[in-house]
């Protein structure tokens, strides 16, 4: 069980998975279930949105974290696009930095009650950081876990949307749209060594999202990733599926030919801290 969850751990797609399945106990020592990890990622993508043209490729390393300590838990990354620096990569000579920082604060532990109803087994307000080159966007809302059958524990977050920076100017400085995120990690297979194969991934939908009555904008916008990942201690190596749709409220084929809708393909290669 120890290997188990050291490698649940490091898997970085879930960071209550290192609890139980059942109520959050805050009880005596709220640090009891304290844990941290870290792990560097080197991604290779095919046809990513949005993009203008025929495809939409890129080599980038990612240092992705998180961890739990008393009443707060952490996910968060950061990408650096184009390493090898590579004239036929699509970031080549653009915007090469990315930056997700999604911290929660425990209301169970906040108020040290049990809030645990049917299948949610813990409450917490959520907030969720997007930063690149040209934009930085907020938000926060209600976040949750809940058991969900076969997959076990989900993550669940509601956001309100604050557009602090945004390439989309007449949105900046506003609060416009919400989104909804979850994220699952389900090992489904463990060989004798154990090592692990596990379907793991996430989705964010964006909604309600007022396009200021410009054509290139639109409602609503959908990103959803579907992975398969063999996992040991040290080591992890995967391949996901992402679809997209109108992804980040931008409309399929605003400014003259952008591509927002689609499939793309990541082939992923892990070590863990």
């Amino acid at each position: 069980m120890a290997k188990f969850t050291k490698s649940l751990i490091a898997a970085g797609l879930l960071a209550a998975a290192a609890t139980p399945a059942f109520a959050a106990d805050y009880s005596g020592d709220i640090h009891k279930n304290d844990y941290k990890w870290m792990q560097f990622n080197v991604m290779h993508t095919i046809d990513q949105r949005p993009y203008m043209g025929d495809d939409y490729n890129d080599t980038y390393f990612e240092m992705e974290f998180g961890g739990r300590s008393g009443l707060f838990d952490l996910y968060g990354y950061v990408d650096v696009f184009d390493i090898f620096d590579n004239r036929h990569s699509d970031k080549h000579g653009g915007q090469n930095l990315f930056m997700k920082f999604a911290p929660r604060l425990s209301l169970d532990a906040l108020t040290g009650k049990d809030l645990s109803f049917g299948p949610v087994q813990e409450l917490y307000i959520a907030s969720l950081n997007n930063i690149d080159d040209s934009m930085m966007e907020n938000q926060i809302g209600l976040g949750a876990d809940v058991m969900v059958p076969w997959f076990g524990k989900v993550g669940m977050n509601l956001y309100a949307r604050h557009a602090t920076e945004s390439n989309f100017d007449k949105e900046e400085g506003t609060w416009n749209g919400y989104q909804f995120s979850m994220n699952w990690f389900k090992p489904f297979y463990t060989f004798s060594n154990g090592s692990f194969l596990s379907y793991q991934g996430y989705l964010d939908y964006l909604f309600g999202r007022d396009t200021y009555n410009d054509p290139n904008q639109h409602t609503d916008g959908l990103a959803t990733f579907h992975g398969l990942y063999w996992h040991s201690d040290r080591y992890a190596v995967g391949y996901g599926l992402k679809y997209f749709n109108d992804v980040y409220g931008l409309k399929n084929g605003a400014f003259g030919g952008l591509k927002t809708t689609g499939f793309g393909h990541y082939f992923s290669v892990t070590y863990k801290f």
